[in-house]
């Protein structure tokens, strides 16, 4: 299986062809963050990979007080009618860059964070979020980010998503974070879906959970 470095290739890689795909028209298509188009969803992913960049040149004296699961048990999906953070992403977006601009440097941002990535020793623990956690953890982090907003991207497009590695990844988070496996039934798009919120859970789908269909969504 790869590491979280050779996943986090393959997926930004990814990422950064279906974003410099898209005509004029599709980067203004819906995505699958409500509210967010294309242009808004590829702020948000730019800002999130000069945050990678930062983190990775941010040592930490240790220890790491979280890792590639826990960390994501911090990130809920917003209240019902919190759509703070969905005004200021537009907002942004709405004066930054043009598209291209946008994909020229989201590629050029995380082709230096591959660079600076490998540049360190894998459990160099480092600071991001207000948290410490160990780099291959925080590499698995931005899988996890990648991944998840790749099939965000294309919710409504018909355009190909995520590879099946990065998703792999997706799904062993969330099975970390739920403590036991996912229904074996779904797929990993459809784990990656219904477990952060995306998709609702359906009725069989709670049965074979039982209570631990409450802990769904198991981040957003």
């Amino acid at each position: 299986m790869p590491g979280p470095l050779d996943l986090l290739r393959i997926a930004y890689g990814d990422l950064s062809e279906a974003l410099s795909a898209l005509s004029e028209e599709e980067q203004w298509a819906p995505t699958g963050c409500r509210g967010w188009t294309p242009v808004d969803l590829g702020h948000h992913l730019l800002g999130d990979a000069r945050r990678a960049l930062v983190a990775l040149s941010s040592p930490a004296p240790g220890p790491a007080d979280t890792d590639r699961v826990t960390y994501w048990r911090g990130w809920r999906p917003p209240a019902a009618g919190d759509d703070e953070d969905l005004r200021r992403t537009r907002a942004a977006a709405s004066t930054g860059l043009p598209y291209a601009d946008l994909v020229r440097a989201y590629s050029d941002t995380t082709d230096a964070v591959l660079v600076s990535a490998g540049r360190v020793r894998p459990d160099e623990p480092v600071r991001t979020q207000g948290h410490v956690l160990a780099v291959d953890d925080l590499l698995s982090t931005l899988v996890v980010e990648a991944a998840v907003h790749h099939l965000d991207l294309v919710a409504h497009l018909g355009r190909p998503g995520p590879g099946e590695q990065p998703l792999g990844e997706v799904r062993r988070v969330l099975e970390g974070l739920l403590g036991r496996p996912l229904p074996t039934g779904w797929d990993d798009v459809t784990a990656a879906r219904r477990g952060t919120g995306r998709e609702p859970l359906t009725d069989a789908d709670r049965t074979e959970l039982g209570d631990d269909a409450e802990a769904f969504p198991l981040f957003g």
